[in-house]
């Protein structure tokens, strides 16, 4: 289930067998980010990190890129035989010579998009068998969906399965109970707090508040270890909170978010509300994660407000330092738990309302900085292989690269908050402008799927083109 520390367990084991040199590769999919949330970088991810421990796969991977240089954009299945199964299978079993033996880690599967590719996934991987001198493994993690439980189901004899959220309970209190000591430990260090600190039964109670969830116990350590606040008041307003929720993850999340409106007043309060759905609201509804300086075209305010109000959310999401890297939701239950209405009333965000605002954003950035040859290339004819990135980089920047490759996405999820009279506006100038956008960045091939979403939704009629 979410919040079981399947994600943990994957990472962990990955990091001891790289220690231990028995990695083959591995891939961490995430759903909302966009080369992790899509199989189709699964396999060339994978084979090019099994060529740095196995290069004896090399001849076998260079001839399949050179019989089809195109072969990362074909179907899953005649990606895993050229790229993996043939090339392992083309390694000699020499007399005398230790069989090689790699670990292959993929983790949430559940998070790939398309429920098919998950089903190809699973069917195609116990062929890794058919090599004799290659001795493959993989090991997945995945939330029980029914796509996961189906592709599991055939292929009985080829896989052994752990179900963490049933693991005995006694077993699960052990583990949190380690991991609570383990992290008290390192801050009492930190802070130079009492060696008994926090004492035994108030680590009892957040052992028993957090059982049988990972992510609960994880959060609540990062949200008392905050190095901005004092971890005693922190504590105490994790404990204070005694009502019965109606799920873990609600009794996780609503101290962390209270924290926000402490010492406001009922001014203060609406005014810091207002805002964290401004900006959290499209955290958490991007389609892929965006920067602090790129998520100030979206959500209208300047980076150190975006930071200031990011500051004391580092206990649900990863907010760095750096202005250029992207925000990232720690856990997907945060994104799950704020959209539930019924869950969280007063921090509750619209998906559709936030759909509508990210769409005209979208659409505002576009109108604001398309034009014709928006590179300024020296001709017309000029080719894109001799257009280099930095210069592509230059004249798109992060944010309107989002809004070229997503603003449709925003408008399909919006359901007709934006009018037929706005898109058709923007279209009516800024097609190709917009098109040629998508082919500079590597994004034309996704042109035709957006216009046929924007058709269905009769948001665009066919004399457009006219």
């Amino acid at each position: 289930m979410a919040g079981t520390g399947k994600s943990t367990v994957s990472q962990t084991v990955a990091r001891r067998l790289q220690e231990q040199k028995l990695l083959g590769a591995s891939f961490f999919f995430r759903r909302n980010e966009e080369d992790r949330g899509t199989a189709k970088k699964l396999f060339p991810t994978l084979t090019e990190q099994l060529v740095i421990g196995i290069p004896q796969m090399l001849p076998g991977v260079q001839k399949a890129i050179d019989d089809d240089p195109n072969i990362s954009e074909k179907a899953l299945k005649e990606q895993f035989d050229k790229l993996l199964l043939d090339p392992l299978a083309g390694i000699e079993q020499r007399p005398g010579k230790e069989t090689i033996r790699r670990v292959i880690v993929i983790d949430a599967l559940d998070e790939c998009e398309s429920e098919d590719d998950i089903g190809i996934i699973l069917r195609i991987l116990p062929r890794v068998q058919k090599s004799t001198s290659v001795q493959i493994r993989f090991l997945l993690t995945s939330r029980p969906e029914l796509p996961i439980r189906l592709g599991f189901k055939r292929i009985t004899d080829a896989h052994q399965n752990l179900v963490l959220h049933e693991i005995a309970e006694p077993v699960i209190e052990h583990d949190i109970s380690l991991y609570f000591e383990d992290q008290f430990l390192h801050l009492r260090e930190r802070r130079s707090l009492s060696s008994d600190w926090p004492g035994a039964p108030a680590t009892k109670r957040l052992v028993n508040r957090a059982i049988p969830l990972f992510i609960a116990a994880a959060t609540v350590c990062r949200f008392i270890g905050d190095p901005k606040w004092n971890p005693q008041k922190r504590l105490d307003a994790i404990l204070a909170d005694n009502s019965t929720y109606v799920s873990k993850m609600k009794s996780t999340y609503i101290p962390v978010l209270n924290q926000l409106l402490t010492g406001q007043n009922e001014t203060e309060s609406q005014t810091l509300l207002e805002e964290f759905k401004e900006i959290v609201g499209v955290i958490i509804i991007l389609a892929t994660p965006l920067s602090i300086n790129s998520l100030r075209h979206l959500v209208g305010k300047e980076p150190d407000d975006i930071k200031l109000r990011l500051d004391q959310l580092h206990s649900v999401l990863s907010v760095p330092t750096n202005f250029d890297s992207p925000v990232r939701l720690l856990h997907l239950s945060f994104r799950d738990f704020l959209l539930d209405h019924d869950k969280e009333r007063k921090f509750w965000i619209d998906e559709e309302c936030t759909n509508q605002r990210l769409a005209e954003r979208c659409c505002q950035i576009m109108q604001d900085t398309l034009k014709e040859n928006i590179c300024e290339l020296p001709s017309k004819a000029t080719k894109r292989d001799e257009i280099s990135n930095d210069l592509i980089q230059r004249y798109i920047p992060p944010d309107l690269q989002y809004a070229c490759r997503y603003w449709v996405h925003h408008l399909e999820r919006c359901k007709g908050r934006v009018s037929e009279s706005e898109v058709l506006r923007f279209l009516k100038v800024h097609f190709l402008h917009w098109l040629e956008v998508l082919a500079l960045i590597g994004d034309i091939s996704k042109a035709t799927g957006m216009i046929e979403i924007m058709k269905s939704r009769t948001w665009v009629s066919l004399d457009l083109y006219t």
